[in-house]
């Protein structure tokens, strides 16, 4: 045969060809971890020549509080003045001249006193409102810069100047995940906008450790009654994990083939860090596909669960589907879970807008705390919740307000932290955060202190220094912990 002929494959088939004509079906999952080239991950221990697992559980710094974290991801920036930051003076000087031409806005909703604890809470949240107890109010919370974009990427990963890890990627890479056949950072109908991708990413740790996404719409019957059996099926929910071409005993052969391959190669050359990567990233999904279809399907939940949540219920059908999903992945050792809701820049027609978002969101997150303490696993489950920064004491477009990341509140549930505790507090308009400061940094190093990690040694070298979730900032507040 001559040696011209282009059908001929070479005799020494490299992982790269083998990969590219072999492997097929794991899609995205798979070769997501080939986005990062800067990966300092090998799966083969130099000594021993050995695969090692990335993702093998790691023991904390010191005894975690939180064993899980579940944010709850307000995208837009919730107006804090209507929700958790009650402000009766500035009822009073309601269309008051302020700082210029701008006129207060006194907020449309009453709050009243909730729990054991008095918190006050607006009216906008009754289902929450029965949660006041298991609630840590963090009202003096600001940000560095009011823009969506800068501020949802500082958010999540401490600096809107650089593509850094996520948070949820950090607490991966310190403490791995507890269950081998999912992911340990999973972010559940992830947002494109607003920093996108970045906002989950492994940014230079090793792509291990970034966010799998998982897509799941509402029900068939969105907004009717009945719920169960109606959710998205495996292959709809982690896109191409499911492989239509070969079975799992014939898909298990060719990853095996592969694996040898990949070892024998290794002899003869330096590590290819990108396909180690790709290669355990098919692991996983190979893994996936056993686990993943039961775990997305309601089937096996009782309808007093599904009505608890409001599933198959308008409004809260779409967003009671994700926090139910949560709550079953945190179950399955799913060390970070993110989950998000859009829609919260209310610039105008803030009565109807920021009403029609809550009612989507109350009666889910109360059945999320609800159904974690009823299984025991509000103790060791941190439950946090916020958006970018807040919104102004001042009216914009007449029935709206502008951004305002000068203070805002967010509140922490489970997972270590004191209940029925307000912390912090803006001024009396809720313009500016004046006592119990804390920013995201801070923010970041506490929900690290309750996971088990000390923010200031959990590093990765990277372009000649270490880098840490936190930079070189961060207070852990101690105030709101649990004694």
């Amino acid at each position: 045969m001559s040696d011209l002929c282009c059908n001929r494959l070479p005799t020494a088939v490299s992982r790269r060809d083998m990969l590219r004509l072999a492997a097929c079906g794991f899609g995205s999952v798979a070769f997501a971890a080939m986005a990062n080239r800067a990966s300092a991950l090998s799966i083969f221990d130099d000594d021993t020549k050995q695969n090692t697992n990335p993702l093998a559980p790691k023991k904390p710094h010191f005894a975690a509080r939180a064993k899980r974290v579940i944010f709850l991801c307000m995208a837009g920036a919730p107006s804090h003045v209507d929700t958790f930051d009650y402000k009766p003076e500035l009822a009073s000087m309601d269309g008051k001249t302020y700082r210029g031409n701008a006129k207060l806005l006194a907020s449309p909703w009453k709050f009243k006193q909730s729990g054991k604890s008095g918190l006050w809470i607006s009216d906008l949240f009754p289902n929450i409102q029965k949660q006041a107890d298991q609630l840590c109010l963090l009202r003096g919370m600001k940000a560095e810069i009011p823009a969506h974009a800068q501020a949802s990427i500082q958010m999540h990963t401490g600096s809107f100047q650089f593509v850094r890890p996520s948070m949820g990627a950090w607490a991966l890479y310190g403490l791995g995940t507890a269950n081998e056949n999912l992911p340990g950072f999973i972010a559940i109908n992830p947002r494109g906008d607003n920093g996108g991708a970045q906002l989950y990413g492994s940014g230079f740790l090793p792509a291990s450790y970034q966010a799998t996404p998982v897509r799941l719409g509402g029900g068939r019957n969105n907004g009717g009654g009945g719920g169960r059996g109606q959710t998205a099926t495996s292959s709809d929910a982690i896109p191409h994990i499911d492989n239509p071409r070969i079975g799992t005993n014939a898909q298990r052969e060719q990853l095996d083939l592969v694996q040898r391959l990949n070892r024998e190669r290794l002899k003869h050359e330096k590590h290819d860090r990108e396909l180690e990567g790709v290669i355990e990233s098919y692991e996983l999904a190979f893994r996936m596909q056993a686990e993943v279809p039961d775990l997305v399907d309601f089937a096996d939940e009782d309808q007093k669960t599904l009505d608890m949540y409001g599933v198959g219920q308008a409004p809260t059908d779409d967003f009671a589907r994700q926090c139910l999903l949560a709550r079953r992945f945190a179950e399955k050792g799913v060390r970070f879970i993110e989950v998000s809701h859009g829609g919260w820049d209310t610039h105008r027609n803030l009565r109807t807008e920021l009403e029609s978002q809550c009612s989507e969101i109350d009666q889910p997150i109360a059945a999320l705390l609800t159904d974690l303490k009823r299984r025991g696993m509000l103790d060791d489950t941190l439950v946090l919740w916020g958006g970018e920064f807040g919104r102004t004491p001042y009216a914009q477009n007449g029935d709206g307000r502008d951004h305002n990341a000068k203070g805002f509140t967010m509140w922490m549930a489970g997972g270590g932290v004191q209940g029925g505790l307000s912390y912090g507090s803006t001024d009396p308009t809720g313009a500016e955060a004046v006592e119990g400061v804390m920013d995201i940094h801070d923010w970041h190093a506490t929900v690290m202190h309750l996971s088990g990690i000390d923010h200031e040694r959990l590093t990765y070298r990277h372009a000649g220094r270490d880098f840490r979730l936190t930079d070189v900032k961060g207070k852990v507040n101690t105030d709101i912990v649990k004694a």
